[in-house]
């Protein structure tokens, strides 16, 4: 794109993607603030971050997927806090993780699944390994516990907060000129094969508005088939918890995929994140409810987190002596389309010139957001193709 051109590019979603790809723009070679308007459109009335990409864990790995993606992310999530203090602005660091195997202690009653109500369970599917200074979970309960890949070595897995990471990268790109603007998306605007702009509702009246655009970039995670529904884009909800320890007790920072066995035959895989500031996130499987209209009518099933607590406090005293201060829950978006794992990342030519998309992360949003951004950022303002390698998450292979 010729930075002679006068370019306005609307962002649909400020969720990590949307947000992080609102800042490689506002930080490309070719952006120029005075020819090229980006606005981020969420629907939120709390803001941005606040599905998935506030209520994730936040794991960093050089072993998450697709590699050809995580190839690019890695290095820039590492440059990224280089660049703007990341370990301080949101908990950039490198972690040990893997998989642990033990017998949590007897509880009360039944910890059940961690399954909401309403919904089947469905797998989150990460992949998942341990050692040296795990002072919070009971030694005695473990059968096993190892590396999820002994050959990154330490600096293979880090973590972030996810809730600061993405309101960072909203507040750095605002810093260059991007513009954050509240209202759903209620259309995209198509005239001759070309993107034209987005319709969206405006909650200071109600009014269904337009908003004029040569460039929409749909990264609305699991809402993204409301505006394109031949998208094979399916929700997940996941519950999560997180825990603050009582004072004095400092958690090793370690990352668990466990594999629990309680009394009475159950067997149960929270995911324990210890986080910099001592929080301890917790989450476990997710289920096929149905999607809400927007991002705060997602109901929390209190059931669902009284059962991660339980799983959890069964393995760790320390947890079991601290208090739960959140009990949440978000839906990620799933690429439904068999034999295709996704994301859905490039320009959705087929529909409009001009329509790009970035959607489908599951749970390694947050992980391959950097990446995805600074491909978007490059297609987008230098009308580059998507590199050859990412060529099977085109929109092309999915719509």
């Amino acid at each position: 794109m010729s930075s002679t051109l006068q370019a306005d590019i609307v962002i649909i979603g400020g969720g990590i993607i949307g947000c992080t790809t609102a800042y490689y723009l506002s930080r490309h070679p070719l952006y120029n603030s005075e020819t090229t308007k980006i606005t981020v459109l969420e629907a939120s009335a709390s803001g941005v971050a606040q599905g998935a990409s506030g209520k994730a864990g936040g794991l960093v790995a050089k072993w998450a997927y697709p590699v050809e993606l995580v190839d690019i992310s890695f290095p820039e999530h590492v440059r990224l806090a280089n660049e703007h203090n990341g370990v301080d602005r949101w908990g950039f660091r490198f972690v040990e993780c893997g998989t642990w195997e033990g017998v949590g202690e007897d509880l009360k009653r039944d910890a059940g699944s961690g399954v909401g109500m309403g919904g089947k369970r469905k797998s989150l599917e990460k992949t998942v390994g341990l050692e040296r200074g795990l002072n919070w979970i009971k030694q005695e309960l473990t059968t096993s516990f190892a590396a999820m890949d002994p050959t990154t070595g330490l600096e293979g897995t880090a973590q972030v907060h996810p809730y600061h990471f993405t309101t960072s990268m909203m507040e750095l790109a605002t810093e260059k000129g991007v513009k954050l603007r509240r209202g759903s998306a209620t259309g995209i605007g198509i005239e001759s094969g070309r993107i034209t702009g987005v319709l969206y509702k405006d909650p200071t009246d109600g009014q269904e508005k337009f908003m004029p655009a040569t460039h929409v970039i749909l990264a609305a995670g699991a809402w993204s088939p409301f505006l394109l529904p031949s998208l094979p884009i399916s929700a997940t909800r996941a519950h999560s918890i997180t825990f603050r320890p009582k004072a004095g007790i400092d958690i090793a920072p370690y990352v668990l995929f466990t594999d629990i066995k309680l009394p009475r035959g159950l067997h149960v895989s929270p995911e324990i994140y210890a986080r910099p500031d001592n929080e301890v996130y917790a989450c476990g499987p997710g289920d096929d409810s149905k999607l809400p209209s927007n991002v705060d009518e997602v109901e929390v099933d209190q059931t669902a987190c009284e059962s991660i607590r339980e799983q959890v406090v069964s393995v760790s005293p320390e947890l079991r002596e601290g208090t739960v201060e959140k009990r949440q829950a978000c839906f990620l978006p799933v690429v439904s389309q068999r034999g295709a794992g996704g994301p859905i990342i490039g320009e959705a030519k087929t529909v409009a010139k001009g329509l790009y998309v970035a959607t489908g992360h599951t749970c390694w949003g947050i992980c391959n957001a950097p990446g995805t951004a600074k491909v978007m950022a490059e297609l987008v303002l230098n009308s580059n193709a998507l590199p050859r390698k990412l060529k099977r998450l085109e929109p092309s292979y999915f719509l």
